[in-house]
């Protein structure tokens, strides 16, 4: 008997040091829960709609929920998030880099470092829409009364950066400061010239505008491209085909930015893990919802991103072969 409790115990011992020695277990998300709070963009903007569909799929598919709320966009999201209003947000990959290392438009306020990345989504464009055909040149907006995108919005940055390369200031403009879906309705009724919208294409503000009256887009061209990707190397040059927009049957070419989802960096790491793998595991699902789904993909979503992924992002990415710069 006594032998017999020897060899047990023995054969305990073989197996609790062998256990000690193996591999550490991959994670397992299961059980994860979490109620977050995600900032957006207004509501007639893709932010807004496309990450509602991306929080359905993921609460339908895990412990974590995602209440969406309408904002102002990526500048107000990152200020907003800091403040400790939101879990996440939404915001453009070129706005959360200003952000971080406290440049252009931080550089006053400070930088912002308490925020970590996700995963990228989608490619968004600079879209600058005219009702008036005699503007056919960034150049032409010169003391027009122009909508630049709401306060807070990446989309003002956008028009910033875009005017420097035209040697341009807002000084240059009548400004105004409106959502895309207030935009839309001041180029209907002719109380503006011109608007600045930066959101992917097809942009349903922009839709409904072309549906209502003929509307002209602005080219920037060659010369002037290279100086803002000189200056703003996380810009990259797109060419939005012809009919995207009612009317409009020409190519057209513009910058683009990527619309990232980005969390506090005091986010728990097992609930990172679980919003980026429900993601991913389910992009079909997401894409049934939303078009703009179907750019979800593990390159899309690291590459070029200057500013450090979460950990619970980072360990989703290595399984799956992908690193990633969590700052460490």
């Amino acid at each position: 008997m006594k032998k017999a409790l020897c060899l047990l115990l023995a054969a305990l011992m073989v197996f609790a040091l062998c256990a000690c020695g193996s591999a550490p277990a991959p994670a397992d998300d299961a059980g994860v829960t979490a109620d977050l709070t995600v900032g957006t963009g207004n509501s007639s903007g893709t932010y807004y709609a496309y990450t509602g569909m991306v929080g359905r799929v993921v609460g339908d598919n895990s412990g974590v929920k995602m209440t969406i709320v309408e904002t102002g966009g990526s500048k107000d999201n990152l200020v907003s998030m800091a403040a400790g209003m939101y879990d996440l947000a939404t915001v453009q990959s070129d706005v959360m880099t200003y952000a971080f290392n406290g440049t252009n438009s931080f550089a006053e306020s400070g930088a912002l470092p308490d925020f970590r990345v996700l995963c990228g989504l989608y490619p968004e464009t600079v879209q600058i829409v005219t009702v008036d055909p005699d503007i056919k040149t960034i150049e032409d907006l010169k003391g027009k009364t122009v909508v630049v995108g709401d306060v807070g919005s990446g989309t003002v940055i956008n028009t910033l950066d875009i005017f420097a390369a035209y040697g341009m200031t807002l000084d240059d403009i009548h400004v105004v400061y409106q959502s895309f879906s207030a935009s839309t309705q001041s180029l209907i009724n002719g109380d503006v010239d011109a608007a600045f919208t930066t959101a992917g294409a097809p942009t349903p503000s922009i839709t409904q505008l072309a549906e209502s009256k003929p509307i002209y887009a602005l080219s920037i061209d060659d010369a002037h491209m290279q100086k803002i990707l000189d200056a703003c190397p996380w810009y990259a040059a797109i060419t939005i085909p012809a009919g995207t927009y009612k009317g409009v049957d020409e190519d057209f070419t513009t910058i683009t930015v990527k619309a990232a989802l980005v969390c506090r960096a005091d986010l728990p790491d097992d609930v990172a893990y679980t919003i980026v793998k429900t993601i991913f595991e389910n992009k079909d699902a997401i894409t049934e919802l939303h078009p703009k789904g179907e750019y979800l993909s593990l390159d899309f979503a690291t590459d070029g991103i200057a500013v450090p992924f979460a950990k619970g992002a980072a360990q989703y990415f290595a399984e799956n072969g992908v690193t990633v710069d969590t700052g460490d």
